[in-house]
């Protein structure tokens, strides 16, 4: 349960104040019914419309994005274009940041919420989530390649990178990488120690969450209900 006033300002589009005085003006309605005043306590998921509008009224916000690439991984910076950037101006106000990161030339999928325990639960080290990545190098990926990215490989400054995957597509330049860790450029200095520089990289998927092949790079969309599920949400 949430007090009313509260639940319009978390939406981003309005403030505490500015809410309030929709609230008395009768413009606010709850499941269809004119509420009691600012300080109502509304549940979860009840229907809160705004001149007939719903608004949203979950705690928590869940967006896929389809990262292109150009865009860095955060939520400001004085320099460069951010994820957040691309997102209406309401819900670059409610908290969201990026659950993980992708380099500034990397495309694919990323996830952004204001859940932090979710984020945890997806980047703590110990849960191992897989990443699948598309790889396209500069030269031809093989057998050879696809048992180091098994064993595990060792970076050239005596970083262990965890035993992962490779599969080999049928262009010999192109591969799908599985990662259960994340650490900081791994896919490209993992191939770069094979001496197959990455020319691009794109993430496909983050545990059993996959880009939507609909969402153009540079658009969003909110998560179905059946993709928050998979975390229990």
């Amino acid at each position: 349960m949430e007090r009313l006033d509260k639940i319009l300002a978390a939406t981003g589009k309005w403030s505490r104040k500015e809410a309030k005085a929709l609230i008395k003006s009768g413009r606010v309605k709850v499941e269809g019914k004119n509420p009691g005043g600012p300080e109502d306590k509304i549940p979860e998921g009840a229907l809160v419309t705004v001149d007939g509008r719903p608004i949203l009224t979950e705690k928590y916000v869940y967006i896929m994005l389809h990262k292109p690439a150009g865009v860095i991984s955060s939520t400001e910076d004085p320099r460069e274009e951010t994820v957040l950037s691309l997102l209406p101006k309401e819900l670059r106000r409610i908290g969201l940041f990026p659950v993980g990161r992708l380099d500034k030339d990397t495309e694919g999928l990323l996830l952004l919420t204001n859940d932090g325990s979710l984020a945890h639960q997806l980047l703590a080290p110990g849960k191992h989530v897989d990443k699948v990545y598309y790889v396209e190098v500069d030269g031809a990926l093989d057998q050879e390649d696809v048992q180091a990215f098994q064993s595990g490989i060792t970076l050239g400054d005596g970083t262990e990178c965890l035993p992962a995957e490779l599969e080999l597509l049928p262009q010999r330049d192109r591969g799908l990488v599985t990662l259960r860790e994340g650490k900081y450029h791994q896919v490209k200095r993992m191939l770069a120690s094979r001496g197959k520089p990455v020319v691009y990289l794109k993430r496909l998927s983050m545990g059993p969450l996959e880009l939507d092949r609909a969402l153009p790079a540079g658009r969003w969309r909110m998560l179905t209900p059946e993709e928050k599920a998979f975390w229990g949400r």
